[in-house]
């Protein structure tokens, strides 16, 4: 791997090469190449360099994204990246932090934590990778699988309606809500941008292609079946399939209307929702430590008697 710089060499720009490592290791055809190369061209694109950049991830085939870009990183336990990712915040709030999970690993065994995340507002960026399945376990029912699709774990089609991630974040009060796909690269980037520039928990859903297990899952070759949000606060349609399917003007700061359009059975991809005046539990308490009266140590154990 190479050496983290605190500039980019001799003084050139940060290019994608600068951000390689190894070659990725997913099955061919995997949605994570669309996402993983989308981030590093993000990461250029905005000069966010090495040393400034922590990626935290769970387990699962997006579990694998801190190995692949050039930056610090840590590999988590299943369902708890974004406890880690909390304690970066809180100690050292000067670094840019991006968190990687799957559906399972964010929606399932991780769920508690995400309602808890989401809740606090901590300054992230929070990428879902939802490929509606458990891949690294070969093709198991996550929260996110359709109704009636068959796993190996539900051979006779996964018995329950799915979990709507988008559904599911608006609901808990996230202050940043948007939506995008792999196979899209110009509006993955764009919303990529947008929530790196909001201040809080910036939820990024991602639909994943995932041709192994899966592959009649997310048709990337026609657009007939989703539509875009869009609006002059929100982020452009993808340049390639503006002018080939519907664009709906929405303006992320309406709720109501975000969570109209999440209840339907149509995609949308987009800028669902965007509070910019949410309280940052980091801050706050960043904020109280500093504020703090220092006290000895038999103060405070003396705070605790009965």
């Amino acid at each position: 791997m190479p050496e983290l710089s605190e500039k980019a060499p001799a003084g050139a720009p940060l290019t994608v090469k600068d951000l390689n490592t190894e070659n990725p290791r997913w099955c061919v055809g995997c949605g994570d190449f669309g996402v993983l190369m989308g981030f590093k061209r993000f990461l250029v694109d905005e000069q966010i360099l090495p040393h400034q950049t922590v990626n935290v991830s769970g387990i699962g085939c997006s579990g694998r994204v801190p190995f692949y870009v050039n930056t610090y990183g840590v590999h988590a336990i299943h369902g708890r990246p974004i406890t880690i990712a909390l304690g970066v915040a809180l100690a050292r709030p000067d670094l840019k932090l991006f968190i990687h999970a799957g559906d399972g690993d964010a929606l399932s065994i991780g769920g508690n934590h995400l309602i808890h995340g989401i809740h606090k507002n901590f300054n992230c960026v929070f990428i879902l990778y939802d490929n509606q399945l458990y891949a690294l376990t070969k093709s198991q029912s996550s929260p996110t699988t359709r109704k009636g699709h068959p796993t190996n774990t539900q051979p006779k089609g996964t018995a329950l309606d799915p979990i709507s991630p988008i559904r599911f974040a608006l609901g808990m009060g996230a202050s940043f809500v948007a939506s995008t796909a792999d196979w899209l690269p110009d509006h993955m980037g764009s919303t990529l941008r947008a929530a790196y520039a909001h201040k809080g928990f910036s939820f990024v859903h991602v639909l994943q292609r995932c041709p192994h297990f899966d592959p009649d899952n997310f048709d990337n070759k026609t657009s007939a079946w989703f539509s875009f949000l869009t609006h002059e606060k929100g982020v452009a349609p993808d340049k390639r399939l503006a002018d080939k399917t519907e664009v709906i003007q929405h303006d992320p700061s309406n709720h109501e209307e975000a969570f109209a359009f999440a209840n339907k059975d149509r995609v949308y991809f987009g800028l669902f929702y965007r509070n910019p005046d949410k309280i940052c539990y980091d801050e706050l308490l960043r904020n109280r430590i500093i504020d703090a009266k220092p006290l000895s140590r038999s103060g405070i154990l003396d705070s605790y008697k009965i």
